[in-house]
């Protein structure tokens, strides 16, 4: 079977790569554009540490559990364990988020050991902490670089025969898909385009409701800094902030979700004022870090914030809307969405995130 998936995210790489496992021909089409959300971002996967009581939090707790399973089979996917802290000065809403946890560790062993922290326990962990933030830390939350993921899942469907056309495709109003170098024939199409899905699929009559949300995302090199910052936990803070840690002195801060932005590349006063802002409130200690770059991505984002997976029309599947949480819970909804496309029962219910709940 021949399918053809449009969009080369972690959406559309994490489908290729099942669908290339499966025996299927594979044909990824995709153009280069400022902005695609899985090459700015740098991603957590702690999907238990949510207040997501909704649809998505079944989903996002199998995805988080299936990460450990698919990057073991990936060489150089850069995901890695090394924990996680939510912190805070309110002992309420540490006590909130423990018991969460506890509620969650039943169904999710991957969530490892809960404990508290005081303020001296979690500095140690996370040296440029704010001297007065407590913590609850779960062992099993990871860390994952957006550019290295996608990069592995290509190169690994691609040694298993996908092919790749580079360049803008388009669908024509008879579902023909047509590439700089003419038609792509598919006896099955996986829209996996990110914030581009909606202008992608208008030819067809379809108004998917996916709008661009723009993040800004810091990057910061440490000078002289003797612990080893590869070891240190993502940091979560009881906002949509977020720092985390890689080798080498290297601290990643984000991220601004701005649902207004468009396809406004670029990075502005205010976003990075409130990227600093939230950074340094956390983890003053950052402030002698050199700020070496900010990234800007657009993530796909929803009228109800939820992902959009699911057929179309036969023949035409969709797998795109995952907002923030796309470096999480695309992977495994890539598995889901090319079982789909090949005519199966994904095994999963995916009555909520149905692209015709719209």
């Amino acid at each position: 079977m021949r399918v053809l998936v449009i969009g080369s995210g972690i959406g559309g790489a994490a489908t290729a790569w099942h669908l290339a496992a499966r025996g299927a021909e594979v044909v990824v089409a995709d153009a280069a554009r400022p902005g695609t959300a899985t090459e700015a971002g740098a991603g957590i996967v702690s999907p238990w540490t949510s207040r997501w009581e909704d649809a998505l939090y079944p989903l996002a707790a199998a995805a988080g559990r299936y990460y450990r399973e698919f990057t073991a089979e990936l060489a150089d996917s850069s995901f890695e364990v090394v924990g996680g802290m939510i912190v805070s000065a309110d002992d309420a809403e540490l006590a909130e988020a423990q018991e969460r946890l506890a509620s969650r560790a039943a169904d999710a062993p991957e969530i490892g050991e809960v404990r508290r922290l005081d303020p001296a326990q979690a500095r140690e962990l996370f040296p440029a902490l704010a001297p007065g933030l407590g913590a609850v830390h779960l062992a099993g939350a990871g860390r994952v670089d957006g550019h290295l993921l996608r990069r592995a899942l290509l190169s690994a469907a691609e040694r298993r025969g996908a092919k790749f056309v580079e360049g803008e495709v388009a669908f024509r109003a008879d579902g023909t898909v047509v590439s700089p170098d003419g038609p792509l024939e598919a006896d099955s199409v996986v829209v996996a385009a990110g914030a581009w899905s909606r202008e992608l699929l208008a030819p067809l009559g379809i108004d998917l409701p996916v709008t661009p949300h723009r993040g800004q995302i810091s990057h910061f090199d440490l000078p002289d800094t003797d612990t080893d910052t590869a070891a240190w936990p993502v940091v979560l803070p009881r906002t949509s902030h977020y720092l985390l840690a890689f080798g080498g002195g290297r601290v990643v801060a984000g991220a601004t979700r701005e649902a207004e932005s468009g396809f406004d590349y670029r990075v502005t006063v205010a976003g990075q004022r409130e990227v600093l802002e939230n950074a340094l409130t956390v983890a003053p200690g950052l402030a002698d870090a050199t700020l070496t770059e900010t990234r800007v991505g657009f993530r796909p984002g929803t009228p109800d914030g939820l992902p959009i997976l699911g057929l179309l029309r036969p023949g035409l599947a969709v797998s795109t809307g995952f907002g923030a949480g796309g470096l999480t819970n695309a992977p495994f909804a890539g598995k889901l969405v090319a079982a789909m496309a090949l005519g199966e029962d994904p095994g999963f219910d995916l009555s909520p995130f149905a692209p015709d709940r719209f």
